[in-house]
């Protein structure tokens, strides 16, 4: 296969996943930054405003900890740009203007926003844990309803899987048997 041949099929993938087809690059190139750049903002303010405290393995004699928060540049950028909510957002970005995308946009906003609150917060006590988890599972859900309605793909990429969730309740099962 010809290289043009290849870098066509690149571009029409590319065009086709950020829901871009007839979309002028720029613009495409904007909603990328800003829906990348507000994620990362977030997610940058969070992790300054409270430093985390690790916790301590008491299988392990209270020494070894358990969960630290990742040091580095990575550590904050991966995040927010592989979220599957960011994606999703550009989809809807470069979705037709209509009420709904604004709708649905306000919505991404409101998720990354009530997100980052919650990871400053750092919830301990179970309740509070509950209270992040469901609003921000809710706001993300919405989310999803209203990005569906404009595309199909963008509302699908939002929602979250169910596999995801049983992987993460069993991992955090396994964690609450290791500091028994």
């Amino acid at each position: 296969m010809p290289i043009e041949d290849a870098l066509d099929t690149a571009r029409d993938q590319a065009a086709d996943f950020l829901n871009a087809e007839g979309r002028d690059w720029t613009h495409v190139a904007l909603g990328l930054a800003l829906t990348a750049g507000f994620a990362l903002a977030a997610t940058t303010a969070a992790s300054k405003l409270i430093r985390p405290q690790p916790r301590r393995a008491l299988a392990l004699g209270g020494q070894a900890p358990i969960t630290e928060r990742p040091r580095g540049p990575v550590s904050l950028i991966l995040p927010a740009m592989f979220s599957a909510t960011t994606l999703s957002a550009v989809r809807v970005w470069n979705a037709p203007a209509r009420p709904e995308r604004r709708t649905a946009m306000a919505l991404w906003v409101a998720a990354q926003a009530v997100s980052a609150v919650w990871l400053a917060a750092r919830p301990t006590r179970r309740t509070t844990q509950i209270l992040a988890a469901m609003s921000s599972a809710g706001l993300a859900a919405a989310f999803a309803h209203e990005a569906r309605k404009l595309d199909p793909g963008a509302g699908k990429l939002a929602s979250p899987m169910g596999m995801g969730v049983r992987l993460a309740n069993q991992a955090e099962a396994g964690l609450d048997r290791m500091t028994r």
